[in-house]
């Protein structure tokens, strides 16, 4: 089964979104990534829940909402009723990472937690059960273009290693510095969801580095 490429907005042009999301849906993109920032868990802002109530009669593509917010619970709904299809909560920014995945669940809507790379896994073992996609940082969180941590990789193959150990049938995501000469050894050590954003929306080909990334993870 070929990886999921997850085009990330972050990186997109902001004057010409609808042309960019459209762009990288017809390059055969399977998912969006949306990136919420509240300038407190991260340095950046970005993103209400507004885009992606904008966003969601203008793409067929799966609304991979990532919240990179404290307190999450409090906007999970919003999101939820704005149309995300995916929505990601850090366990590092809430002492309730169990409610706040029963609350994405209780929404209809596909439940992700995410870890920061200095986060082990040990840290989310208590909720893989309940998830339908785990998202491992490859860089630290809050702003494009950082390169790939390759200390990331061995957390990838912990990951895939309960899942199969367990039975469970998370999807395993990760997102940071993702591009053709790091996407391989991320696939291989159990990624099948990859987030990219600066290597894909660099204003050359969008789809052709697309057709790349499906080619890398085949």
């Amino acid at each position: 089964m070929s990886g999921i490429i997850s085009p990330s907005i972050l990186s997109a042009d902001y004057t010409n979104l609808e042309r960019d999301v459209k762009l990288v849906e017809k390059a055969g993109a399977e998912y969006l990534h949306i990136d919420v920032m509240d300038g407190s868990f991260v340095p950046s802002i970005s993103y209400g829940p507004n885009w992606v109530k904008q966003l969601r009669p203008e793409t067929d593509m799966i609304l991979d909402v990532h919240l990179m917010v404290i307190n999450p619970e409090k906007i999970v709904d919003a999101f939820a009723d704005a149309g995300a299809d995916i929505i990601g909560v850090h366990v590092e920014a809430t002492p309730h990472i169990h409610r706040a995945l029963q609350m994405i669940k209780n929404k209809g809507v596909k439940a992700e937690v995410v870890i920061n790379p200095g986060t082990p896994v040990t840290a989310i073992e208590p909720v893989l059960d309940m998830v339908d996609q785990v998202l491992v940082m490859t860089v630290n969180p809050g702003f494009g273009g950082q390169k790939f941590l390759p200390s990331t990789i061995k957390k990838i193959a912990q990951l895939k290693a309960l899942k199969d150990a367990m039975g469970y049938q998370f999807d395993i995501e990760i997102d940071g510095g993702v591009n053709n000469e790091t996407i391989t050894a991320a696939y291989e050590a159990g990624a099948n969801v990859f987030v990219a954003g600066s290597y894909v929306y660099d204003k050359v080909d969008p789809a052709a580095k697309i057709a790349t990334l499906k080619a890398l993870t085949d």
